[in-house]
């Protein structure tokens, strides 16, 4: 949903009209979409209180998994979202192409520290002027991108601090929240 990624369709599933105010799907259900080709990380989130959680998050840090991101996903599985991580601080902008489902996002200075965070809007089709860009207003070289309202749930706002715990790439983490 974020970065510079192709072009890709989406597509919503067919409905039909039983009665006036009833609608139905027409056929199977669509088959739920997970992240593919990525690796997951614990990410390690302290409050602003001081509790701390643990929960296993998709990491994308090469320019292609970042471009690529959530575009297309409606299941993120055992995972609570997916982590962007930079080599160095970034300006950078999100936007939503392609990408079916509400997101929140939050970014992180260098330090961990909470920086900003907003929700964003799935963007289908373009429009004449682009999709909207979402961006912090500072840098960053972690932002965190989950179903729209779940950052609340994981202690995420101001005062928060996010640590991605390293060793953990290879391995699928246990959701823990």
């Amino acid at each position: 949903p974020t970065g510079d990624a192709p072009e890709r369709s989406s597509a919503a599933p067919d409905r039909t009209t039983n009665a006036p105010e009833t609608s139905t799907l027409v056929g199977p259900a669509p088959e739920p979409v997970r992240p593919e080709g990525f690796s997951t990380i614990t990410a390690r989130i302290t409050e602003v209180d001081g509790d701390v959680c643990e929960v296993c998050v998709w990491l994308a840090d090469t320019a292609d998994e970042r471009a690529r991101g959530l575009m297309g996903v409606t299941d993120l599985g055992d995972a609570v979202g997916m982590v962007f991580r930079f080599d160095e601080p970034v300006a950078n902008r999100f936007y939503m192409l392609n990408t079916p489902t509400p997101l929140s996002i939050a970014w992180f200075e260098p330090d961990g520290e909470y920086a900003a965070s907003t929700d964003m809007e799935p963007c289908l089709e373009v429009p004449e002027d682009g999709c909207p860009l979402y961006g912090p207003g500072t840098s960053y070289d972690v932002a965190l991108e989950v179903f729209q309202g779940d950052l609340d749930d994981l202690g995420v706002g101001p005062g928060a601090r996010l640590e991605l715990v390293a060793g953990t790439e290879a391995e699928r983490c246990p959701a823990s929240r």
